[in-house]
């Protein structure tokens, strides 16, 4: 199949310009500049991106990925893709042992069929002090051998972790993270600027929602914030819905820090989803006018964010369209070394989003095939 476009956005491209792409078996095998090398199949109006990688989200559609159900997992994964997503990091959060154990297995089997891109377990190891809507009895001191345990349970699927530096056994723990491949993500953190630099140094390469769930920026006590933007091996997750932070906030790192921002969805069930009460995890929520909060408290429980509404809310505040797709697609794979998607290149997934105007999702490829609307 070969598809033309007359506003393709290519990696690394600072415009999108005309071009072609030539699939074949799910993959991307040529592209190009200009016409085409024969005539056409399709010629897609609109703009042409990458597919979406969300690199942190728990649900969406109604459905949780904190379940052993594959079919609820495969209900949200459906949900975002309908709105351009076409690979997702599935994210649990925090539980007692055996439960994350048998969450991890469900969802291994779908990483191992192909279906998802990895987990990303966003606890046990955090900080009292910004559990979020973390449950904090269930919190508890990353020691090595408990983060092994949940590693080995997932078989390789385990792709990311969130962690707060400043606890008893954290600097270990991100070096064994580090050892086996898998993303330690500073995050849910009290810690000191010195004691996230430590981190850093022991091999954090993310950030858990830069800003959110962590000590704030100050001036004579910088805490972690400072400490992660100013290392360049750290990746900058930001959830762009207009709630967990200011568009201005977004714009803002987006133009000093541009090629380590990485736009996630945070998402939970209620995402591409209406309003009502949920739960995240054990914990109800409660969804009124798209913001999610812990019942009967006034703090975020996730999001009912997508990854197309966030490049519209980045786009809006000034960021520059390029960088805010490559937010979503090409550097949100970098973050997570997922080499197969993520960029419109020959070898790549053949997973592309043709977006209007307006940027909402008209068509959305997904290995080859076109998405019934």
């Amino acid at each position: 199949m070969l598809l033309t476009g007359d506003r393709i956005l290519f990696p690394d491209a600072n415009v999108p310009a005309p071009g072609w792409l030539e699939i074949d078996g799910g993959r991307i095998v040529a592209t190009g500049l200009g016409a085409g090398p024969r005539p056409a199949d399709e010629h897609l109006d609109g703009l042409v991106i990458p597919g979406y990688v969300d690199v942190h989200s728990h649900g969406g559609g109604g459905a949780s990925f904190i379940t052993t159900d594959p079919d609820e997992v495969r209900t949200a994964l459906a949900a975002h893709r309908r709105h351009g997503v076409t690979t997702m990091i599935t994210s649990l959060v925090t539980g007692a042992t055996p439960d994350l154990v048998n969450q991890i297995h469900c969802l291994a089997e779908l990483y191992r069929g192909g279906e998802i891109a990895g987990i990303h377990l966003e606890g046990p190891w955090l900080a009292p002090e910004f559990h979020g809507a973390h449950p904090i009895p269930l919190l508890t001191d990353p020691l090595p051998d408990r983060v092994a345990e949940l590693l080995d349970a997932g078989a390789g699927a385990v792709k990311m972790v969130t962690i707060a530096p400043e606890r008893e056994g954290a600097l270990a723990s991100i070096a064994l993270l580090a050892e086996r491949g898998v993303v330690a993500a500073i995050g849910h953190t009290n810690a000191a600027f010195d004691q996230a630099r430590a981190g850093v140094a022991a091999g954090a390469t993310g950030s858990t929602h830069l800003f959110n769930a962590m000590a704030p920026l100050r001036h004579r006590e910088p805490g972690p914030i400072l400490a992660i933007l100013e290392d360049s091996r750290v990746w900058l997750e930001l959830i762009a819905d207009g709630v967990h932070m200011r568009p201005e906030l977004v714009a803002f790192i987006a133009s000093i820090k541009p090629g380590r921002v990485v736009f996630i969805t945070d998402a939970m069930a209620a995402a591409a989803a209406p309003d009502g009460d949920y739960l995240l995890g054990e914990l109800p929520v409660e969804v009124r006018d798209g913001v999610a909060l812990v019942a009967g408290t006034s703090t975020i429980a996730g999001s009912t964010l997508t990854l197309d509404r966030a490049v519209r809310v980045a786009v809006g505040a000034g960021v520059p369209l390029p960088v805010a797709v490559h937010a979503a697609t090409q550097q949100a794979a970098d973050y997570l070394s997922l080499s197969d998607v993520g960029r419109l290149a020959p070898g790549k997934q053949a997973d592309l989003v043709v977006l209007d105007d307006e940027l909402y999702v008209n068509r959305v490829l997904f290995r080859g095939h076109w998405l019934e609307a």
